[in-house]
């Protein structure tokens, strides 16, 4: 599972949902009214042409780096969604299919994956798309000159992928070209086979292409700066890059070489407002799309010639608590932490009045989820799972057989020390601070004595910094995730995952990884059971606490047709949109 970190307030996937970190109740009222929302606009023949305008919400420029291996920039990824087309379809629940770009083949037995680029499939200057422009992308990753982000662990699966990155080969051994690099296939060789290679988004080989005979003369060191990346990049999707504004806006035009045929649009505008800035521009009709910021969504919901649909996407915040350390790339525990105490973390839990804030703050667009697999991935969340309710009466007795006993108005710890608890949560929307307020009340009533890190909310990278860095004064945190469409939670939460801010790494808990993501979980039944008990485990000793996700919302013109959130369109819906008749 790759893994986004989120601002609490400025990602629009999230919307406010996440602005409000720990608020919202799986409460039957509140998903119900959510889900007054469709996911797609009616779906019928639409007319050709048409400029449609498409909102950037973002309070920075964006940094314009239109190439997915190069950039891990939500922002760029959707102002070059237009254009960048992924290699594959998938189905709604990201399995990837052949029926889009490329065909895809995994071998088990010969730990091979092959990738067949389908004929007629062309960049945007005419140019079919060749082999050597699916292993050019590797290259673009795994060569240090380039500092993508993108190189992984999971990347360094591939045979010889480690060799090339360290600078000890020239090519990578284990990408092959059965038909040579102007062929259309290339076969993948991997030193382990994943379960989670079935997915899109796995992280284990790369889902896009780069045009090779345009980048070919560029070196790596200068690729990130190079025009052909910022100002004039090909795509093989339905629309081609017409004008870029820098940071402000692109203009996209039919690719009239596109594979599935001619797109509806004659233009595309992607421009950026400001999220404050958003609700006005969704009444004044100054976009076809937009996303609607959660906490504004009262000015918004009653604007005239929109449709809202609306989906829940991959993410949720949680509550971590630090029970250790990032040492030599290793999350280490110290079992004399703090916060290494079950009772302790459950009673936090429990104590959180998730609904009631969700009730007051989002009418009904936030709620709470159990668990820290999500339930868009089917089989493997289980919805057995309770998560942490709200009860006071069970906080107490936890914290009481605990031997956390009461010397005054505060606990002290079991050893009779006095027990002081420092929270890290980042600043958002106005109404953020009024929210975490409310759960340091919470937890006074328990006996607790909870103070904000430094006294304030953190500003984004301010947070992360010191989170990342285990800063001494941080004892538990709210934090939000963005995740990939690969299920499996090791690379969030595994021991040498440097994301795993809690440092939380047990003996049950690598094991229980390694079942999800091992051969035997090939066999689907396999998987889901192993998936179960990682949840099971995760719940009952609450390291990371789940807390809430919400719907995201976008406004749209209500002429527009074929418009659609659902996994399987994604990768076609620009072909298809367009305006009613």
């Amino acid at each position: 599972m790759k893994a986004i970190k989120l601002f609490s307030s400025a990602s629009l996937l999230i919307g406010a949902a996440l602005t409000l970190a720990a608020c919202g109740q799986n409460d039957k009222n509140a998903v119900k009214s959510a889900k007054k929302f469709p996911e797609q606009t009616a779906q019928k023949t639409a007319k050709k042409g048409g400029t449609l305008t498409y909102a950037i919400e973002t309070d920075t420029p964006f940094k314009g780096i239109f190439d997915s291996q190069l950039s891990v920039d939500q922002v760029d990824s959707d102002v070059m969604q237009f254009g960048n087309e992924a290699l594959f379809d998938t189905d709604n629940s990201y399995q990837i299919t052949d029926k889009g770009p490329a065909t895809f083949k995994l071998n088990k037995k010969a730990k091979t994956i092959t990738i067949t680029v389908k004929k007629g499939v062309k960049w945007s200057d005419g140019k079919q798309v060749i082999a050597k422009d699916l292993e050019y992308t590797y290259e673009m990753t795994a060569n240090k000159a380039t500092n993508s982000l993108r190189y992984s662990d999971s990347l360094a699966n591939i045979v010889g992928m480690k060799e090339y990155h360290d600078g000890k080969a020239k090519t990578i051994s284990g990408i092959k070209f059965p038909d040579g690099e102007n062929g259309r296939t290339i076969v993948i060789h991997f030193i382990a086979m994943k379960p989670g290679m079935l997915q899109s988004g796995n992280d284990y080989f790369i889902e896009t292409a780069a045009p090779y005979h345009y980048l070919k003369d560029i070196p790596f060191s200068k690729l990130v700066s190079s025009d052909q990346i910022r100002k004039d990049p090909l795509f093989f999707g339905p629309y081609k890059v017409s004008k870029v504004v820098r940071g402000q806006s692109v203009t996209w035009v039919p690719n009239k070489y596109y594979w599935r045929g001619t797109p509806k649009l004659s233009k595309i505008v992607a421009q950026v407002v400001s999220t404050n800035s958003a609700s006005q521009a969704i009444k004044s009709h100054k976009f076809d799309i937009a996303d609607v910021v959660n906490s504004q969504w009262q000015a918004v919901k009653d604007a005239k010639d929109t449709k809202f649909v609306a989906n829940i996407p991959l993410a949720y915040s949680y509550l971590g608590f630090k029970v250790g350390k990032l040492q030599n790339g290793k999350n280490i525990m110290d079992p004399h932490a703090k916060m290494n105490n079950k009772s302790l973390r459950q009673a936090i839990a429990y104590a959180m009045n998730i609904n009631q804030v969700e009730k007051r703050y989002t009418q009904g667009l936030t709620f709470r989820v159990p668990t820290l697999i999500p339930e868009q991935f089917g089989d493997y969340f289980d919805k057995n799972a309770q998560g942490f309710p709200y009860n006071l009466k069970k906080a107490n007795q936890l914290l009481n057989q605990a031997g956390y006993k009461k010397k005054g108005k505060w606990r002290v710890q079991p050893n009779g020390k006095p027990l002081s608890i420092h929270l890290a949560a980042m600043t958002g929307s106005a109404v953020q601070e009024p929210i975490i307020q409310n759960y340091i009340q919470q937890w006074k009533k328990i006996g607790l004595h909870v103070s904000l890190t430094g006294n304030r909310l953190m500003e984004f990278n301010s947070f992360y910094d010191k989170l990342d860095q285990d800063d001494k004064n941080i004892d538990m945190f709210i934090a939000s995730w963005s995740l990939s469409s690969e299920p499996s939670p090791a690379g969030i939460y595994g021991e040498t995952s440097a994301m795993n801010d809690s440092r939380f790494a047990t003996k049950e808990n690598n094991k229980l990884l390694d079942n999800i993501d091992s051969e035997r979980a090939f066999n689907h039944d396999y998987r889901v059971k192993a998936f179960h008990k990682w949840q099971q485990y995760m719940n009952d000793e609450a390291y990371i606490v789940p807390l809430t996700n919400s719907y995201s919302i976008k406004a749209v013109n209500s002429k527009l047709v074929n418009y659609s959130l659902k996994p399987a369109e994604a990768n076609k819906i620009w072909y298809k949109v367009g305006f009613s008749k």
